[in-house]
């Protein structure tokens, strides 16, 4: 007889005055699990293996960094921007590279950290040395003062002209208003690993990070078709990591990362 078997028949057993608690107190754990703010899990998809994180940003701040605003030094790693949280009374709940930078290990396109813009958007076009950022549209991922999110090309998030609280470029754009960049081919044999963004909703938003190298067109059709994302951003390839407090590290083996020039974080809340 199996265990599961075994314990229905005991709760069957239990008078109700005594199966009403165990009864809520499931519910009311089932309830925390659905509802956390920041929920990581694991997705297969079309056999690859993804880290998928939605972060509820109604309930908990995400925000953008760069560089220790007492010392100037970049946080350069998820780790030292962690340790820097921990020093300020801030427990870090989760953790992901930003867009795309320059060899300087500044970034290569716009970087609004807290209302204020480090690097303007950049709209050149075609520049070699800029890599994956150069394929077209590329595009934004901003967050506004009212506190909803969303994903726009480049081009759209310009003639918006409206203000913005944090925001970084990448890119190329992976879903467009529904559709895949057409410029992704479905068997290209470019594999790396990739990591990406969606504003689901104005305030659902999901990071996503593959576990092994992949080519563009399956990474965007996790947005699209798994996610439902209908605008998804390319944050950036083989370096690409995102950080889950309680989880760990998923994305890259840690040997391939190299220095961020950009942070997206979510900080519990102090306790007062």
């Amino acid at each position: 007889m199996s265990a599961s078997t075994n314990r229905r028949r005991f709760l069957r057993r239990l008078p109700w005055h005594l199966l009403a608690p165990l009864v809520l107190l499931g519910s009311v754990a089932g309830c925390a699990r659905q509802t956390q703010a920041v929920d990581g899990s694991e997705r297969v998809f079309e056999g690859q293996n993804f880290r998928v994180v939605s972060i509820d940003i109604k309930r908990e701040s995400l925000s953008l960094h760069w560089k220790d605003p007492e010392s100037g030094e970049p946080y350069a790693n998820i780790n030292t921007l962690r340790q820097w949280g921990m020093s300020h009374g801030r427990r870090m709940l989760f953790a992901a590279n930003a867009g795309i930078y320059d060899r300087q290990f500044a970034p290569l396109g716009l970087y609004v950290e807290n209302g204020k813009t480090a690097v303007p958007l950049n709209l050149a076009h075609g520049n070699p040395s800029s890599g994956n950022f150069s394929l077209l549209p590329n595009g934004v991922f901003a967050i506004y003062p009212d506190g909803h999110a969303a994903v726009r090309t480049s081009a759209d998030f310009k003639a918006d002209g409206k203000p913005v609280r944090w925001a970084s470029q990448s890119g190329p754009m992976l879903v467009i208003d529904g559709k895949l960049n057409y410029q992704f081919i479905d068997d290209s044999s470019s594999l790396k690993w990739r990591s990406g963004v969606c504003a689901k909703t104005p305030h659902n938003v999901i990071f996503a990070v593959s576990e092994a190298p992949v080519n563009f067109h399956t990474f965007a059709r996790l947005f699209k078709d798994e996610l439902g994302c209908r605008d998804a951003l390319y944050l950036d390839g083989t370096i690409s990591q995102v950080y889950v407090d309680g989880e760990g590290y998923a994305g890259a083996p840690t040997f391939m990362v190299k220095p961020y020039a950009g942070i997206f974080a979510v900080f519990a809340q102090p306790t007062l």
